[in-house]
């Protein structure tokens, strides 16, 4: 059973989510469906650079984030050359990491390929939705993620192994992995009941 924590008003949710910055990333975010492309490219991206951090350092440097790869625009991100990685290396509000960095700016350009070969991200992405869901918070990879962790390297894609693949797939609202008790569960269900799938 996934683990809960429940505030002082007696509000239950996902136990990671107890503390701020989380709290309200969880309550407003986390599984709720992503819109657009460039919005699928920066979770992909902000989920590459968490690998082996904590999530808590990539929410507190999430708007810096946001400066240094210019709101995360596939089509601007695509074009950062020897220049922007040096800037991008000696800008401490992120983290400063060359293989996540470089891998960032070649997921754009290789983005830009699956649109133009898939129609959007989003489209692409939904089609590793599984087909039954797994019990809340029991697992770290899928059969779907690690499928979809192929595809993507087959394609070109870094730093989207099974387990990254997992967590986008959490956080974009193409699993559903909110506590059964948690307050943000059904709300999270409704939202997913109104997805066009591909």
């Amino acid at each position: 059973m996934a683990h809960v924590t429940t505030d002082a008003s007696g509000i239950t949710r996902c136990g990671w989510a107890a503390v701020e910055p989380e709290t309200s990333y969880h309550d407003e975010e986390w599984g709720f469906p992503l819109d657009g492309d460039n919005a699928f490219f920066e979770r992909v991206c902000l989920e590459g650079f968490q690998s082996g951090l904590s999530w808590r350092t990539i929410l507190n440097k999430r708007e810096s984030f946001r400066s240094a790869f210019a709101g995360f625009d596939i089509e601007q991100v695509a074009r950062f050359g020897d220049a922007d990685v040096a800037r991008l290396l000696g800008d401490a509000g992120i983290v400063r990491h060359r293989g996540k960095i470089e891998a960032a700016i070649n997921n754009a350009q290789r983005a830009e390929e699956l649109i133009e070969v898939e129609g959007s991200l989003p489209g692409f992405f939904w089609r590793y939705e599984p087909t039954a869901e797994p019990e809340p918070q029991s697992m770290t990879t899928s059969p779907e993620s690690v499928a979809l962790s192929k595809e993507l390297k087959k394609r070109g894609w870094k730093f989207v192994g099974p387990t990254t693949m997992f967590a986008l797939m959490q956080a974009s609202g193409i699993v559903n992995d909110h506590a059964e008790d948690c307050v943000i569960r059904d709300r999270v269900a409704a939202a997913r009941e109104v997805v066009v799938r591909p």
